[in-house]
């Protein structure tokens, strides 16, 4: 597996982005996740963008983490919210997942933020165990999908 850091509007992140769009479609009966990204959220050393491709290079994970300082949402200073962790079907249960979100704790970390943030949902129940496997706990609501019943919140100290 090889990891590389991409921009967000990169074609294999725009087309990935996509699919997990699709995915939370088919489980919350929406749109997706109508949280508002700007390509320029993931550029460093505000955040980062990456995807894992397999030996034949396709895109098969990915995830990236922005800044998110105080911003009467729920954020602290010194948040990095974790976003658009995915990884495609048939590649599920390698531990892609894993290696992205360690690779991403290590570069919000780097970048000297302090806590590693997310917002994952109800009907998904893989994420939420790969998320409290790894350390993660709940926090109070925060972004987007603060006031929603569906919605989970988690946090990690860097």
């Amino acid at each position: 597996m090889n990891i590389r850091r991409v921009r967000f509007d990169h074609p294999d992140a725009v087309k990935l982005s996509d699919e997990v769009q699709a995915e939370y479609h088919v489980r919350y009966g929406d749109g997706g996740d109508a949280t508002e990204l700007n390509t320029t959220d993931f550029d460093p050393p505000q955040g980062v963008f990456l995807i894992a491709y397999d030996e034949h290079d396709r895109p098969v994970a990915t995830g990236g983490w922005r800044s998110q300082d105080e911003n009467g949402e729920g954020n602290q200073n010194g948040d990095a919210e974790l976003k658009r962790m995915y990884v495609i079907t048939e590649m599920r249960g390698h531990g892609l997942a894993r290696r992205i979100l360690a690779a991403l704790e290590a570069d919000a970390r780097t970048a000297g933020r302090t806590r590693m943030v997310l917002e994952t949902g109800t009907k998904q129940p893989e994420a939420v165990a790969l998320y409290r496997s790894s350390g993660y706990t709940p926090c109070t609501k925060f972004g987007f999908y603060r006031f929603h019943a569906e919605s989970l919140c988690f946090a990690k100290a860097l």
